[in-house]
């Protein structure tokens, strides 16, 4: 990727990343991590509703179809949409890590337009660890998970403790979450996003 700051590139020290033992097998649906998420949840109507699968070592792929909601110039996907879509895909390499983490930083590169009704594939994959600090590196393409590419971005996650969202969300949501009988949801609910 071409002109990005140095806050997305990992330092010297970093180490590569390790896909944790009980993280998802390859291949395997994630699901929503919280059904509320404008990226991967049920819950909102005009949501991404993306689909985000596990990969071979720390990589995700996942894809959206871009709906008459998601548009910004006549016929076109909103370029906040698409960074969401890359955003939302990024953070679900965290639960590879099994790491709760929230995105510090997000550079996208947008290539070409990306038409109403077009389905979006994305590829992600956390590139370096270093300490608290998480980065990876996402691509959107068209046509096919091997079509031209639409979008790329460069990320840098920060990981948090559950105590964050207990004390920057709303507490009827926080308390929802933490209720939740299924204890991967639970974990899940927590993984993404400041």
């Amino acid at each position: 990727m071409s002109g990005t700051s140095p806050a997305v590139d990992p330092p010297s020290d970093a180490v590569k990343p390790v896909r944790h033992p009980d993280a998802p097998a390859p291949g395997e649906l994630l699901g929503a991590h919280y059904e509320q998420c404008f990226g991967c949840g049920g819950g909102q109507s005009h949501g991404l509703h993306l689909q985000a699968r596990a990969g071979e070592g720390v990589t995700i792929t996942a894809e959206f179809t871009v709906q008459s909601a998601h548009q910004g110039a006549p016929g076109l996907a909103h370029g906040g949409v698409l960074t969401s879509a890359l955003d939302e895909t990024l953070g679900s390499l965290n639960w590879l890590l099994r790491k709760i983490a929230v995105t510090g930083r997000l550079e996208t590169d947008f290539v070409r337009p990306v038409p109403v009704g077009t389905t979006l594939y994305l590829e992600a994959e956390v590139t370096a660890v270093a300490g608290r600090k998480i980065y990876s590196t996402a691509t959107g393409r068209i046509g096919g998970p091997e079509g031209a590419v639409a979008v790329r971005a460069e990320a840098l996650f920060i990981e948090v403790h559950v105590e964050h969202f207990v004390n920057h969300g709303r507490e009827e949501e926080i308390q929802a979450a933490m209720s939740d009988p299924d204890q991967v949801r639970r974990a899940r609910a927590f993984e993404v996003n400041p």
